[in-house]
């Protein structure tokens, strides 16, 4: 008979096979995988989780742990394997959840966006105040997330805008312009605070007030306050999806971008509906789908044609060549390099006022992106030293540009650790090690474990290729003293 235990419930004795043969693929020992589940666990706030090799022997044995352990281990194999290993291909089981709060496939209509918004917003908040943090979500990939993603082109019906629409527009509002002005500006200064401090440090602020503008959107309000309290929505929500992407909430990041997607198609804006489907794009290139990443980007460009500016389809464009990149396409991606950067040449040409959640698309994160595009080729062609030398002039630039600008500094981060990357695949240890340490030094000060675990990996792949040079031997014991793998996600 099994053992349950604090993280585990007891079943019978057959072996989980199919959580074996991951198990064995990993290269993994029972130790490893356990300090790995207890890291995640820590950065969710779930502190009551402690496992140990005996624990992961149970679970080979055919025990099934309780939530959130089957996700967690859902996550570390998918970033081991870089493809989605769902909690089924591991042969375990997940806490059972509606439709409304565990699917992306979700109604596109006003009311129930509302409703799955408060929703969702509401189970985060809770979770968050007893210090646990994400829920038995899985990441939705392949044709389960692209085709419901694709009704975002289908036009509302003329139906659907009568009766009850009519009836608000002659409403007055609930809602003053100053009111509105006031919610939209704090939405620009949460953008602010994620770019110089990470997605760790203000994600609950903005879920809150994300839950706030659906209670508003609850009320009785004209039609234009309502589009632009659903802009509002739109705008949070998608913040929220990044802050979470950012701290390693992977199927909450996932869940917030749809029903970001959903509150744009309500506010009627299309090209904040494809800067939306840009960051699922982002998000699904980091878990390594490349096609499903492409699919959304071909998608924002379709649906935002004639309406997004310059800025935008540059950003778009770069998205796609990342997206290329990943997928061994190396024709295709440079393409795409050369689009994004003749249209960002057009940006702000036409005197357009751009929103801005676009704002950080600047001629630093251009190059950036175009950059690790150079240098995701360099990895998928078996680390070729031709494309890596591409990528270095290009990320040199956007380092430059980066150093100079207080707001983005975990971009800065990002491109510094990029940058040291692009040494090593060059056997250049020595130019590496200097750009490690300043991106750690910027590190301590925000809070993303996105740059974390981006430092971890070069750092133990600068181990692994040049651990008899001096400089690379120090990085490590560097790196647990002032990144420790206990930080907590907020």
């Amino acid at each position: 008979m099994g053992v349950s235990g604090a993280d585990g419930t007891a079943t019978g004795k057959r072996p989980n096979g199919q959580l074996s043969s991951w198990f064995r693929r990993s290269g993994w020992s029972k130790g490893e995988l356990a300090r790995q589940v207890n890291r995640r666990a820590r950065q969710m706030g779930a502190h009551h989780i402690s496992t140990d090799t005996s624990r992961v022997r149970r679970w080979l044995d055919g025990e099934q742990p309780r939530e959130p352990i089957p996700r967690i281990l859902s996550e570390l194999f998918s970033e081991r394997f870089g493809t989605v290993v769902a909690v089924e291909d591991l042969g375990l089981r997940s806490a059972h959840q509606s439709p409304s709060v565990s699917g992306v496939d979700l109604p596109w209509a006003a009311p129930q966006t509302i409703s799955l918004i408060s929703e969702f917003s509401r189970s985060d908040l809770m979770l968050a105040r007893r210090g646990f943090l994400g829920t038995s979500l899985a990441l939705a990939a392949g044709p389960a997330l692209v085709e419901p993603m694709q009704r975002w082109l289908v036009p509302t019906s003329p139906a659907d805008q009568d009766g009850a629409g009519s009836a608000a527009a002659r409403r007055p509002s609930r809602l003053s312009t100053p009111e509105l002005d006031l919610l939209e500006s704090t939405t620009v200064m949460f953008r602010q605070w994620d770019a110089q401090c990470g997605g760790g440090l203000r994600r609950k602020a903005v879920v809150g007030q994300l839950h706030e503008v659906t209670d508003l959107l609850q009320e009785p309000q004209s039609d234009g306050t309502t589009r632009r309290l659903f802009r509002c929505a739109a705008e949070l929500s998608e913040l929220a999806g990044w802050m979470s992407y950012d701290v390693g909430l992977q199927p909450n990041a996932q869940k917030y971008f749809v029903l970001a997607l959903h509150a744009a198609k309500e506010a009627g804006d299309k090209a904040l509906g494809s800067y939306i489907l840009s960051s699922m794009s982002r998000q699904m290139i980091h878990v390594g789908r490349p096609d499903d990443a492409l699919e959304l980007i071909h998608l924002a460009q379709y649906g935002s044609r004639g309406c997004a500016t310059a800025r935008t389809q540059s950003m778009l464009y770069a998205m796609e060549a990342r997206a290329y990149a990943n997928m061994g396409q190396p024709g295709k991606c440079k393409r795409a390099v050369r689009m994004a950067e003749n249209t960002f040449a057009d940006a702000g040409d036409d005197g357009e006022p751009e929103p801005d959640w676009i704002r950080f698309f600047s001629e630093a994160e251009l190059n950036g992106e175009n950059a690790h595009s150079y240098r995701d080729l360099a990895y998928v062609a078996g680390r070729s030293p031709t494309y890596a030398s591409l990528a270095e002039p290009v990320m040199t630039r956007a380092v430059e540009l980066f150093e100079k600008d207080e707001e983005h500094q975990r971009s800065y981060a990002l491109n510094l650790v990029g940058m040291a990357t692009v040494h090593l695949l060059k056997r250049e240890p020595e130019r590496s090690t200097p750009l490690i340490k300043e991106a750690l030094a910027i590190a301590k000060k925000v809070r993303s474990e996105r740059v974390n675990t981006r430092l971890r990996k070069t750092v133990a792949t600068a181990t692994r290729d040049f651990g008899d040079v001096s400089e690379i031997s120090q990085l490590t014991e560097q790196l647990t003293e002032e990144i420790p793998e206990t930080a907590e996600a907020v």
